[in-house]
């Protein structure tokens, strides 16, 4: 009799190497770096065998893993595909909530795995140039407005920047942070009540 059940179609290496490190950092997240090769390999969906067909050693998958997270690319091509046809107050909000959930992520894995191990991932020299890539997405995304604002969009983007993190870093916020549309508005509006301008917030 012949079995109706197929084979999953395997992935290419690519492929597979995405689905291990996605699916490990998950449980990083959830569980921390003590996870199993087992537990990782069912979240995958693979045999165990084939985690040590693509990475050495599971402290190399668990690295690979934090060094993702830690990527910050995915980040920038989200601010890059923000709407510059929208108005600078819509667009400036999309932005924020992008960083907010870099913020919350990277603040998880830390939370997840520590500090140190964070930071062995994330080199000073990499938030520098992280910083200054953000800036300058910030900026071309302010720079259609210039000619309404008092500052230069560049400084207006490190304002914003500076302003997002404040109001969204874990620690300092007490796990509420600010929403987006709040931190736009305080950066273009001020706290200020001026006639005609939305009831005072609580």
């Amino acid at each position: 009799m012949t079995s109706t059940s197929q084979r999953a179609t395997p992935l290419p290496p690519d492929e597979r190497r995405a689905a291990l490190v996605a699916s490990t950092l998950a449980l990083v997240l959830a569980e921390g770096p003590d996870v199993s090769t087992r537990q990782i390999a069912q979240a995958a969906g693979v045999a165990e065998g084939t985690i040590f067909r693509v990475f050495s050693t599971k402290d190399e998958l668990v690295n690979a893993a934090v060094a993702s997270a830690c990527d910050y690319s995915p980040m920038l091509g989200e601010l890059e595909a923000v709407d510059r046809t929208a108005p600078l107050d819509v667009r400036l909000v999309a932005a924020v909530e992008i960083l907010q959930r870099r913020t919350a992520r990277i603040f998880r894995l830390v939370d997840a795995i520590g500090l140190k191990a964070v930071e062995a991932s994330r080199s000073h020299r990499n938030l520098v140039e992280e910083s200054a890539l953000v800036g300058q997405v910030l900026t071309d995304l302010i720079e259609p407005a210039r000619e309404r604002l008092r500052l230069e969009p560049h400084e207006a983007a490190r304002r914003l920047h500076l302003l997002t993190f404040a109001c969204s870093h874990p620690r300092l916020v007490q796990d509420d942070p600010m929403a987006a549309s709040e931190i736009v508005s305080m950066l273009l509006d001020g706290v200020r009540l001026r006639p005609g301008a939305p009831e005072r917030l609580p």
